[in-house]
């Protein structure tokens, strides 16, 4: 259980209470929770999984030292059949699942570990092949924190990016979305949309009607903690198409199968909820999730993401 709190009397009352009630020890300031490594600094705070990574490297009975630049390669597109099935998928489930639980701290695999989580029921040799890559990246990278400083403005705001018909199986489009509080990643996604698109502004609708839905969750959980959201959240897209029919109903003929998704966005457009804004795709952090990324993109993004080493020793 994690206590927290800027009253320290009322956090001693509370513990007292619990203490009264139920055997408990205090294990004192947070450093170690549910494999999440919380480190201090007069700058802010660091999280990360290092033992985590390094504790699955040995379970998955990794033995050589190779690493990898980046989590996936470029341009790829996976099917059911390619390779040989394998013989004992057990190991491949069980890499994946751990590596779900890893993308709480590491946006960087969210999108490899949703392209890879697909082939769970029957994994190939192919399929196997590309999760090594993915933990030999972590080998490389295990240290890495995501970092939250304490001046961060509390203030919302997200990226909705998607890619079109990117499944070579079932033509279906891939959302991916990443939402700040100030400079810090609050919430990210990388997922395949539910229907097949036609176009590519199809798919944006549709990912920023999934973004939005996300930022409106996260609007009422911050006013929980006190926490106003006065102004609208900014929403930033690349696909000027796909914000010029959320703002406003033009072209109608060419998006009235996907009406409710545009006419949401568009009511909480109008309801000062979210205001959409123009990004330029070198700039989309949402581009992350929906694809894999040269290795100098991948360096951006990280700085994006506010991905950092850890902090020095006190």
């Amino acid at each position: 259980m994690l206590i927290t709190g800027d009253d320290e009397e009322h956090i001693s009352h509370v513990k007292k209470q619990l203490g009264q009630q139920f055997q408990m020890s205090d294990l004192g300031p947070l450093s170690y929770f549910l494999g999440i490594e919380v480190m201090h600094s007069a700058s802010g705070y660091y999280l990360s999984q290092s033992k985590y990574i390094q504790d699955l490297l040995v379970r998955s009975g990794i033995t050589d030292n190779r690493t990898a630049v980046t989590p996936m390669a470029l341009h790829l597109q996976l099917r059911p059949t390619d390779g040989t099935p394998l013989e004992d998928p057990s190991r491949y489930r069980h890499i994946v699942g751990s590596l779900v639980y890893l993308t709480v701290t590491r946006p960087d695999i969210a999108h490899a570990v949703h392209i890879l989580s697909q082939f769970v029921s029957a994994p190939t040799s192919v399929h196997f092949g590309h999760l090594l890559r993915v933990l030999r990246y972590l080998r490389g990278t295990s240290s890495q924190c995501l970092f939250y400083a304490r001046d961060s403005p509390l203030q919302l705001h997200a990226y909705s990016d998607s890619t079109w018909a990117s499944n070579p199986t079932d033509r279906r489009s891939i959302t991916g979305y990443c939402i700040f509080l100030g400079s810090s990643p609050l919430t990210w996604k990388s997922k395949n949309q539910a229907a097949v698109s036609r176009a590519s502004t199809e798919t944006e609708l549709r990912a920023l009607a999934i973004t939005t839905s996300e930022i409106i969750w996260l609007r009422w959980l911050l006013a929980d903690f006190g926490i106003p959201c006065d102004d609208p959240t900014p929403l930033l897209c690349d696909n000027t198409g796909a914000i010029q029919i959320a703002n406003d109903p033009v072209k109608h003929e060419l998006t009235k199968h996907i009406g409710v998704d545009a006419s949401f966005t568009r009511s909480h457009c109008h309801q000062k909820t979210i205001v959409l804004q123009y990004v330029p795709s070198e700039l989309q952090v949402a581009d992350f999730f929906t694809k894999a990324q040269t290795r100098e993109q991948h360096r951006l993004h990280l700085l994006k993401i506010n991905a950092s080493d850890p902090p020095p020793p006190p």
